[in-house]
């Protein structure tokens, strides 16, 4: 391989800092490489709460494109905004070793509170996600929760600026930016869940692009595909998007072994259904739709349904 290998990304700071560590994983195997970048409806589009854009593959549908079309040779995204149905002519080639994969509790200056708990009654709290909207109302009903878009440092700034008092962002992004300072807490499963894949970068890359393919396999980390193989499985069976209230971790519980955890809401956070169930590591995909399946019969199907009927958008095929 004598050309740069060409990496696709969105051109937001952190989307840039994950590509960059694909490519120094690279530089580590002696490949050379260049980053292509884009900007994204989900990336363009501030003004609306995502789940109201209705648009599949967000932040991902022009990377897409290009990689099919070979203007790039894979593409790098954050695995949570990826759809569960690979596009035609498209796979997860790698997925790197897993961050933190929790949700994070930021403040603004002159909020004592440590945690969501000691937030006063009344206080604002920026989420973009309807699964922390959820979630927060179920555990707070008496907070304000108010939408917050935009990328890492404008929700931070914006916090900053007093828009919120407190804030839910993925852990796993403040770290990777350097901004690890700025968690005050974070919020641990199974109480709380995250999204499914969180804190992990996907390489996408052409199935028929065998030399490419082999030269990205190196990156690929078993354990972590595994966990994340449960957690997608349970979602795309739940025909769930990053819209949807639904929530998911991977646990290494001493009497269990991996444990995968999950929660289906409802938006206003007053029906919930939760469950768990060990990971079958030599069939994790199994083992989530083995949850999607309990949880649906559990109460989850109502949700879902009352979902599809309220709030059409969140839940298109293939969105997530």
């Amino acid at each position: 391989m004598t050309a740069p290998l060409r990496i696709g990304t969105r051109s937001s700071e952190l989307a840039l800092f994950q590509a960059r560590q694909v490519a120094s994983l690279l530089a580590a195997h002696g490949v050379e490489s260049e980053l292509v970048t884009y900007t994204t409806i989900g990336d363009r589009i501030l003004d609306k709460p995502l789940s109201a854009i209705g648009e599949k593959g967000l932040f991902t549908a022009e990377l897409e494109a290009d990689l099919l079309a070979g203007r790039t040779d894979c593409a790098v995204h954050s695995l949570k905004d990826l759809p569960t149905a690979d596009p035609a002519g498209l796979f997860l080639v790698a997925l790197l070793e897993r961050e933190d994969p929790r949700d994070a509790f930021v403040t603004r200056p002159g909020i004592t509170a440590t945690t969501l708990a000691e937030l006063p009654e009344g206080a604002k709290v920026g989420t973009s996600s309807l699964r922390r909207r959820a979630q927060l109302r179920a555990l707070r009903p008496d907070l304000e929760v108010c939408e917050l878009r935009g990328n890492v440092g404008t929700r931070l700034r914006k916090i900053d600026e007093g828009q919120v008092d407190a804030a839910l962002l993925a852990a796993a992004g403040l770290r990777r930016l350097g901004l690890g300072h700025r968690i005050v807490s974070l919020l641990n499963a199974p109480e709380w869940l995250g999204a499914p894949g969180q804190g992990c970068i996907a390489v996408q890359a052409r199935v028929s692009d065998e030399a490419m393919v082999r030269v990205l396999q190196q990156l690929d980390h078993a354990p972590t595909r595994l966990t994340v193989t449960a957690e997608r499985s349970l979602l795309a069976s739940l025909e769930g998007g990053c819209q949807v209230p639904i929530g998911a971790a991977t646990l290494d519980e001493p009497e269990y072994g991996l444990m995968l955890h999950a929660i289906i809401a409802s938006v206003d956070g007053e029906t919930a259904v939760r469950g768990g169930l060990p990971i079958n590591v030599n069939d994790p995909a199994a083992s989530g739709r083995e949850l999607a399946r309990q949880l649906h019969a559990a109460g989850g199907a109502a949700i879902l349904e009352e979902l599809r009927a309220t709030t059409p958008n969140v839940l298109k095929d293939g969105a997530q």
